[in-house]
């Protein structure tokens, strides 16, 4: 063979072995829901690719018989080509001996660079983009190389499954797609500019409903509006005026010993009919469902599809009310900026340094502000309140601040020992590791 004629093989084989190359990583990185659309839409070849990805025992058999026959010729075929001159250009610098052993080095490491780049590398990350394409391109000419290897193949195969049978691994993969997988892709979407912010926002909150209790988005048992079964009903009108909850409590005595509610849309029937409101009235007071505080929104929410009920009392593990929970409370912390207005915000971002935070926000909320890991020990408490209190091991005053991962939190409003307002600042060139905690009361 001449040297010409062994130059083009050995392209020829480069070319080979990265088609090989390409056609693995296009049909191991496909998606196969993307597949099966692509399938649906009547797109040729699509079919065929998503059943060798749900099978791909026989193609990367194929693939592995093709690939390590390319580089053994590729071997065999530079080394012979190249050594002779690189051991004839040596001679002049070194013993013949030696000359022969470095040409041969030289050569193998040529050939062996242009495999890499040009067989592995390269082909691979080419295949990366739209690998879905790429292996309904891919899946005709394998299957005439399957066609032509078969019998080589079935023994290749019968020895590997016989040693994952051996081995206890299942033959075919397990196919599991997880909540931080779906995240992930959504994430990326959001980085590429094909999913909205708002919608990005959306979608994260749906997932972390099984992670936020009740509590994150109920009313709390200081907010809550109630009447007492004593009251008369001048009072009763006053409290309602003043409110515009859907729902109201009606209790005997105390917000702990709840006897029902009242829903608006009755009182304002009673209203137009010209009749009185009267809570000790039949038939007016309308009975409510209790849940516990250490229920998840994603739980409540199927309480709710349950009972066919919007409105739920939420109770601790003493029998005290600790606040209320409607269903839209629950799809406003699904909706987040979408439905709320800058004032109802509990987070408002003074500049790109600084937040202030209302007392009763959920943790969670200002950890996915802040881009933090974790608050810690979150496991004691719920909101940032919660949050200032634990750290300081004492009830927080005005000016009161704690220095952790890089942020300052300053408390700079208390009402009777609540805290109502936290201002959190980013620390000037301090970037301390989150798990770093130094807490100092002021």
């Amino acid at each position: 063979m001449s040297g010409s004629s062994q130059i083009l093989c050995l392209l020829l084989l480069v070319l080979l072995g990265g088609f090989f190359s390409f056609a693995e990583i296009s049909l191991a990185a496909a998606n196969k829901i993307r597949l099966s659309a692509m399938a649906e839409d009547g797109i040729k070849g699509a079919q065929t690719a998503l059943r060798i990805k749900t099978n791909p025992g026989r193609y990367f058999s194929v693939i592995q018989i093709c690939t390590n026959m390319v580089a053994i010729l590729g071997g065999i075929v530079g080394e012979s080509i190249f050594s002779p001159y690189f051991a004839f250009a040596y001679r002049y610098i070194m013993p013949p001996a030696i000359a022969d052993n470095a040409g041969f080095i030289t050569s193998f490491l040529i050939i062996t660079l242009a495999f890499v780049i040009f067989s592995d590398l390269l082909p691979k990350r080419l295949s990366m983009n739209n690998p879905e394409k790429n292996a309904i391109f891919c899946v005709r000419p394998m299957g005439f190389l399957s066609k032509i290897l078969g019998p080589l193949v079935w023994i290749l195969e019968g020895i590997s499954n016989g040693l994952m049978r051996l081995l206890g691994i299942p033959l075919k993969p397990r196919d599991k797609i997880t909540t931080n997988d779906i995240l992930a892709s959504v994430i990326a979407g959001g980085n590429a500019g094909v999913i909205a912010p708002g919608e990005q926002a959306v979608i994260e909150n749906v997932f972390n409903l099984e992670n936020r209790p009740v509590t994150t988005a109920m009313t709390a048992r200081e907010s809550v509006v109630y009447v007492t079964i004593d009251q008369d009903e001048q009072s009763v009108r006053k409290t309602i005026n003043k409110n515009t909850h859907h729902h109201i409590l009606v209790c005997n005595e105390d917000i702990d010993h709840v006897i029902g509610c009242i829903d608006s849309k009755d009182i304002l029937h009673r209203l137009l009919d010209g009749k009185s409101i009267s809570v000790t009235e039949q038939g007016l007071i309308k009975p409510v469902q209790f849940v516990p505080d250490t229920l998840t929104l994603s739980e409540i929410l199927e309480v709710f599809q349950r009972s066919r009920e919007d409105f739920a009392v939420v109770i601790n593990e003493y029998a005290l009310v600790v606040g209320v929970l409607t269903l839209e409370d629950v799809m406003s912390t699904v909706m987040g900026d979408l439905v709320l207005t800058p004032e109802e915000s509990q987070i408002v971002e003074r500049d790109e340094n600084s937040w202030l935070v209302d007392g009763a926000t959920p943790t969670v909320d200002l950890v996915y502000t802040l881009e933090l890991d974790e608050l810690p020990d979150s496991q004691n408490y719920e909101t940032v309140a919660g949050f200032m209190m634990y750290m300081l091991r004492k009830i927080p005053k005005r000016t009161d601040r704690i220095d952790w991962s890089g942020y300052r939190f300053e408390v700079i409003d208390v009402d009777a020992n609540k805290v109502d307002q936290v201002l959190v600042t980013r620390l000037k060139g301090s970037e301390p590791p989150k798990a770093a905690l130094d807490a100092r009361p002021s």
